[in-house]
């Protein structure tokens, strides 16, 4: 019998939807090893989220952003946490900067993919499977397991419980009264480019036509997609609530639960929306759900079988957008109808 494995650091991923999807990992450490602890590496504003998953007992502050390198400061964190003794560690993204820290809190097993050249740093260091593992969340999972892994992992849905006054009490915060009517939540942006990103004409035809059905509509997302949620309103007669940039992530979280259907793109909030268990439509672009799909099964997917996708291109390369431009407003509009 192998050594008791204690606690697990595991170095988190620097984008929402990845962090949603790695508590698919925690949840499968937590059943292979049901008295261990796992701590997150993580930036401060993956905290909401952390705090929201049983399986992680400690959310470890990492002051360096995403793509810097500040060596004297990941030595000084990989110092400190000697003192934790952690048994293991499981590096999720796969840059170098990103196995240093483990590697200088001396944690007897370090586990990751190859990624930069990572030999040395990591000594339980796999060949990333890309044909059998096509999903980076059972990328992830995968982690959890001895390596020469033959077959996918079975993989546990990320779950998140709100309770609904916490909902109502984030509303209450924004001056917005408990909903009497049905919720829809648009959510228009996604960060990694247009090209994955409905057009707001399409979200606001939706929003006009649900509005005069008796629903309320609140449009969710960061500060960045502000002028998005402008136009969408612009379409609606600005009967649309516009919550971008004015809610912080885990009052995002809580108002989301409300929702009785979140129509989203491929972004961090539709997996936040699939964590709380939303039904939702998904529309996807450039991306595909093979890759980075909700993991719900209260999830509609809708895209369309063209030639060019998915081409996973942040913009268009041929300048039309027909992947997302021929996803009607009438299509989601039948398919809200049909569920």
């Amino acid at each position: 019998m192998g050594k008791e494995i204690r606690s697990i650091l595991v170095v988190g991923p620097s984008w929402v939807g990845d962090m949603i999807m790695a508590q698919s990992l925690f949840k499968t450490l937590k059943e292979q090893h049901p008295r261990t602890e796992i701590d997150v590496l993580a930036p401060g504003w993956t905290n909401p989220i952390l705090e929201r998953m049983p399986e992680v007992r400690d959310a470890i502050y990492m002051p360096v952003g995403h793509g810097q390198v500040q060596l004297k400061t990941r030595y000084k964190i990989g110092y400190d946490l000697r003192k934790k003794g952690y048994d293991w560690a499981i590096v999720l993204p796969n840059s170098l900067k990103a196995a240093l820290i483990p590697y200088w809190a001396r944690i007897p097993k370090r586990t990751g993919y190859i990624g930069e050249f990572r030999y040395g740093f990591l000594n339980d260091i796999r060949k990333l499977e890309k044909e059998l593992l096509t999903m980076t969340v059972q990328r992830f999972v995968a982690l959890a397991f001895p390596k020469g892994i033959a077959e996918v992992p079975d993989v546990r849905a990320p779950s998140i419980d709100v309770e609904r006054k916490d909902g109502v009490n984030a509303l209450s915060m924004l001056g917005i009264l408990e909903p009497k009517k049905p919720v829809i939540v648009l959510c228009p942006g996604a960060e990694y480019g247009s090209a994955k990103r409905w057009p707001t004409e399409h979200f606001g035809a939706v929003a006009k036509q649900k509005i005069e059905d008796g629903y309320d509509v609140w449009i969710m997302g960061s500060h960045k997609e502000a002028d998005l949620a402008c136009e969408i309103n612009l379409v609606c007669d600005g009967k649309a609530i516009d919550m971008c940039g004015k809610t912080e992530l885990g009052q995002a979280f809580d108002i989301m639960s409300l929702a009785d259907l979140v129509i989203t793109n491929d972004s961090g909030l539709m997996h936040v929306a699939a964590a709380l268990g939303c039904r939702l439509i998904a529309i996807y672009g450039s991306s595909t759900p093979s890759f980075t799909p909700p993991l719900s099964n209260k999830a509609k997917i809708m895209e369309l079988n063209l030639r060019c996708r998915p081409c996973m291109k942040r913009e268009c390369p041929e300048q039309h957008l027909k992947c997302l431009y021929d996803i009607t407003p009438e299509m989601v509009l039948k398919e809200i109808m049909l569920n």
